[in-house]
């Protein structure tokens, strides 16, 4: 089976997926890959290399490492596989940090831009709730429209809003402590399997970050965004551009606005994308993807290892 590049999609996936030891069999491969890394650290005075080397997990746990780490795994992923493929797609998007990898993909950004604007976002995305109580969990089994009726049943307990629509019964929510917890017990009420707290730095997609959304377009006013043929499929709005201009405001509202990520595959779907590429650690988009639609064709790359077993898989399928 051979695909048209208008039936291919590659996709990026954000927080929760890193390891230790992350990209290290793509840098190890290639120079200008390590010299990305190397530059990232000499001009954020950081170790972002040795954290993804070496650890610990709890460093690169910290979202201003966890960021920047995922993205340029993603990169490297993609990367490889595109020279020795050439394929290229009809869309790409990526959920929430992952939407920065995807505009390394279509060259609306360079890797090191990106990078750089991940590791602030990362800070920002703390530091805008320093202090305050704070939660997310993972609503497991429970149709989005109960779990946004639940969210609104518990705002009388503080803020707590659907933040992440992963696959159709799965969907994460986000605020304050008590507005979180609230909604939770009031899931499994209405019949969720689970509802798991999640490890995380900050109430991430909710109102309680809304300065970080400020400080990020802010340090975007220093980046130069490109115009692409090749569109962005947005979270905030699961809508394809290719404009920079629209692109920036997507980036700024996304750090409070829920991600769309089940309305990002079905718009991509509807449009004749039929086989998607997943580019960074582990697989955790792949996995979502056939959730939403059981007939998606889905090939993910994490390691160097996989582009070969891709490669064969794909000659397997024509």
């Amino acid at each position: 089976m051979t695909f048209t590049e208008k039936e291919i999609a590659f996709v990026f996936p954000g927080q929760g997926a890193q390891y230790i030891g992350m990209a290290m069999d793509f840098t190890g491969a290639d120079i200008e890959m390590h010299s990305v890394l190397r530059k990232f650290d000499e001009k954020h005075s950081t170790q972002l290399e040795r954290i993804m080397t070496d650890g610990p997990e709890e460093e690169l746990k910290q979202t201003k490492y966890t960021q920047p780490a995922i993205l340029f795994h993603s990169y490297c992923a993609w990367k490889t596989f595109i020279d020795k493929t050439g394929i290229k797609p009809a869309f790409v998007a990526g959920h929430s940090l992952g939407e920065f990898s995807a505009l390394v993909a279509n060259g609306v950004l360079s890797v090191e831009d990106a990078m750089h604007l991940v590791h602030k976002r990362g800070q920002f995305m703390i530091e805008a709730n320093a202090g305050n109580p704070f939660a997310m969990y993972a609503i497991m089994g429970l149709d989005s429209a109960s779990v946004k009726a639940a969210c609104a049943e518990a705002s009388d307990a503080g803020v707590v809003i659907a933040a992440n629509f992963n696959t159709p019964d799965q969907t994460v929510i986000s605020g304050s402590e008590e507005g979180v917890k609230k909604a939770g017990e009031i899931c499994k009420a209405k019949g969720a399997k689970r509802a798991l707290p999640l490890q995380v730095g900050g109430p991430f997609h909710s109102p309680l970050i809304e300065k970080a959304g400020f400080w990020l377009a802010d340090e975007m006013k220093q980046i130069h965004f490109n115009d692409t043929d090749v569109p962005v499929v947005s979270n905030v709005d699961a809508k394809p551009t290719g404009d920079s201009k629209k692109i920036i405001q997507n980036l700024t509202e996304q750090v409070t606005s829920s991600v769309l990520w089940v309305d990002c595959i079905q718009q991509m779907i509807n449009d004749g994308v039929k086989v998607f590429f997943e580019f960074g650690p582990q697989k955790v988009l792949s996995g979502m993807i056939k959730k939403i639609d059981k007939n998606a064709i889905v090939y993910n790359i994490d390691k160097l290892s996989d582009i070969e077993r891709v490669i064969e898989e794909m000659k397997n399928a024509e």
